[in-house]
């Protein structure tokens, strides 16, 4: 009769358990199921053993469990925002984007400083259907450990420019000159620009305040791409539903 009574209030945890985390989970967010960052990835990792251990041990009192649960919530929102704000703090609770391969050259010591071996990397070239490294342009390791690639223009797959190369110039790769509000100045000395020319581009532009620039990016021909912090949505905004 016991044993019985123990099926039955583990069963109980489990229905009222688990909607709370599926609730606790979808109010953190989309990163915490998919792309999982450093930090994200140990609040879903807490979150499964605090609910595991509720349902596994009944002796465990059932309103603390909730608690927890709903407090593990509040942190990840709570951080999520924080992160979003200052990007130094967020700098320190996950990965940056690293650099491992540039035009077919692996980058032994970026490779050594994330502790990504060969062996990984060519896996991770394979899975992407790339088995030449001399094909490959840039290779980045980004911040949730996945590999973003492009490859050199002869091994890309066919798009307009390759049909129609006399009237297509090659913008090559966008690399960000701002980051919500903050200029990296480094990026443009790299491209031989500097901050005056980049506040004549944003002039020309009708901005004035660089806080207001949320993201702006320069290509190979110096073209400047701005994206506003304070933007109107677009009223021919398709629906995505599923």
């Amino acid at each position: 009769m016991e044993h019985a009574f123990q099926i039955v209030k583990i069963l109980g945890r489990i229905v009222t358990i688990l909607p709370l985390a599926l609730f606790a989970t979808i109010y953190m967010g989309k990163r915490s199921i998919g792309e999982l960052p450093v930090f994200d990835f140990l609040v879903i990792l807490t979150l499964g053993a605090v609910v595991g251990a509720d349902i596994a041990d009944p002796k465990i009192n059932h309103i603390y469990t909730a608690v927890a649960i709903v407090a593990i919530a509040l942190l990840q929102k709570f951080t999520a925002k924080v992160k979003m704000k200052h990007r130094r703090i967020g700098r320190m609770l996950t990965f940056e984007p690293t650099i491992v391969i540039y035009q077919g050259q692996f980058l032994v010591e970026k490779m050594k400083k994330i502790q990504f071996p060969i062996d990984t990397i060519l896996q991770m070239l394979r899975e992407q259907q790339v088995y030449n490294v001399k094909d490959v342009e840039l290779a980045i390791i980004e911040a949730n450990g996945s590999l973003s690639v492009k490859l050199v223009a002869e091994k890309e797959s066919v798009r307009v420019e390759h049909v129609h190369p006399n009237t297509y110039t090659s913008k090559g790769i966008d690399v960000p000159v701002i980051i919500e509000g903050k200029i990296y100045t480094e990026v443009l000395l790299a491209r031989n620009l500097n901050e005056a020319w980049l506040y004549k581009e944003l002039e020309r532009k009708e901005i004035f305040d660089v806080k207001e620039v949320f993201y702006a990016a320069v290509n190979n021909l110096n073209e400047l791409h701005v994206s506003m912090i304070k933007t109107e949505e677009p009223k021919n905004l398709p629906s995505i539903l599923h």
